[in-house]
């Protein structure tokens, strides 16, 4: 495992990478009973859908733990399966089978934009404080899922959200969770989130949160119902060259977000602010888009979540390795596995959006050119509920600000490729 992962050169143990992996897959455990369930509103089998979901997100992760040697796991996106279903399919009244087409062609081109380095010029253009608003944005977007997903903010139809009934089974459960996690942390007891969690889903049987639904099958669902079921008939329409479009740009930044939020965290960027082995993370995104597609599932891309497993300590690829196996024998153990409820992955969430938040001590406040396209891009990824909004109109401002402020040179060329094509994507599908 030394060798394999180059754990010693890293600065970690088995011990800490498997610990970490498993923390890391207790956050992102939510996407195997989500995803099926919002696929299946298309007509897709949702049992099919799981076990896409997880195959797809095995293969992935695994290209991201040998190739890349990072602690990052990939699954389907939150998001764009949301777009796949809600828009593309029930809105715009395309097949699941276009919308599947639709993804695997956006996989094969980040594949070729990976391969020739596009991406990753890409990501390496974005400014160096914006990559820093992206780690504390994340933080909070990630800490704002926790709170709806166990119940604490809840919708309200005057304000947008508001505080739900926070001495009701859920929200109780997720604050003990919280008290708990953070008193481990605050005694830097290894695998304090993970522990965290575990107490909290065990804390909701009796609470009437964590349900089991036992199974004498062990065996996953077939892929048959949906598994390389392309159709290519629909796609050089004009709005399947939006949804392409869309495709392409909320994958793109949704990884470039996540990946920069967390390698932030984890002081993994190098001195000009760069992400080591950007390539290969790419590289395994990009296949988990292809492959998933193929098996029937939406876009896979890496998480932001893995920012859990980066917090106990995880470096290298042997945390992936750990998310994967876990990911793999999820398949034989799905009725226990989506017991886990959101009230206990909730703390995780939380707490670890919190860590995230380190960053903006290092943001610029005084140059306002600087800070103000940092607090836009930090604003819009809760409120806008999308990773990739806030660095889009965080990478806007910028340019918007040094081009006003007579500092135009202090934008490179990229940035400025950078944010005619986020411009384009705000305009084009109000133009068609």
């Amino acid at each position: 495992m030394n060798k394999l992962f180059k754990l010693k050169e890293n600065g970690t143990t088995v011990k800490t990478e498997i610990i970490a992996g498993f923390t890391t897959f207790m956050t992102i455990a939510y996407i195997l009973a989500v995803n099926p369930a919002i696929l299946s509103s298309t007509g897709m089998d949702k049992g099919a859908v799981f076990t896409a979901t997880v195959v797809s997100s095995i293969i992935a992760t695994l290209v991201m733990a040998f190739l890349a040697n990072l602690p990052f796991a990939l699954a389907p996106g939150m998001g764009l399966n949301v777009f796949f279903a809600y828009t593309v399919v029930l809105g715009m009244g395309y097949s699941w089978q276009t919308a599947l087409t639709a993804v695997f062609i956006e996989g094969v081109i980040f594949l070729i934009l990976t391969i020739f380095n596009i991406r990753e010029a890409i990501i390496n253009s974005i400014p160096i404080n914006i990559k820093r608003a992206i780690s504390v944005g994340i933080g909070l977007f990630i800490a704002f899922i926790g709170l709806q997903n166990s119940g604490i903010i809840v919708n309200n139809d005057s304000t947008l959200v508001g505080l739900g009934n926070i001495i009701s089974p859920a929200p109780l459960c997720t604050i003990f969770g919280i008290i708990l996690t953070t008193v481990l942390l605050s005694h830097n007891v290894k695998g304090a989130i993970l522990i965290g969690a575990l107490a909290t889903t065990i804390l909701g049987i009796p609470l009437g949160i964590t349900t089991f639904s036992p199974s004498l099958s062990i065996l996953p669902p077939s892929l048959a119902p949906i598994a390389f079921k392309l159709d290519f008939s629909n796609l050089l329409s004009t709005n399947m060259i939006i949804v392409l479009f869309t495709f392409l740009f909320v994958d793109m930044f949704d990884t470039v977000g996540s990946v920069v939020g967390v390698c932030t965290k984890a002081n993994m960027l190098t001195e000009k602010g760069e992400i080591p082995k950007c390539k290969q993370i790419l590289f395994a995104d990009a296949i988990g888009t292809i492959v998933g597609a193929l098996l029937g599932t939406s876009t896979v891309t890496t998480y932001v979540e893995s920012a859990a497993g980066v917090s106990e300590g995880g470096r290298t690829g042997l945390t992936a390795f750990t998310v994967a196996i876990l990911f793999a024998l999820s398949l034989f153990f799905s009725h226990i596995f989506l017991a886990i409820p959101a009230a206990a992955t909730a703390p995780a969430l939380i707490i670890v959006g919190l860590l995230m938040m380190t960053p903006i001590l290092e943001i610029d406040f005084e140059d306002y050119t600087e800070s103000l396209p940092a607090f836009i891009c930090i604003l819009f990824m809760p409120f806008a509920y999308s990773i990739a909004e806030g660095i889009t109109f965080g990478i806007l401002s910028f340019t918007l600000l040094k081009l006003i402020s007579g500092r135009i040179k202090e934008i490179s060329l990229l940035t400025w490729i950078l944010s005619i094509l986020l411009l384009m994507k705000i305009i084009l599908p109000v133009l068609v």
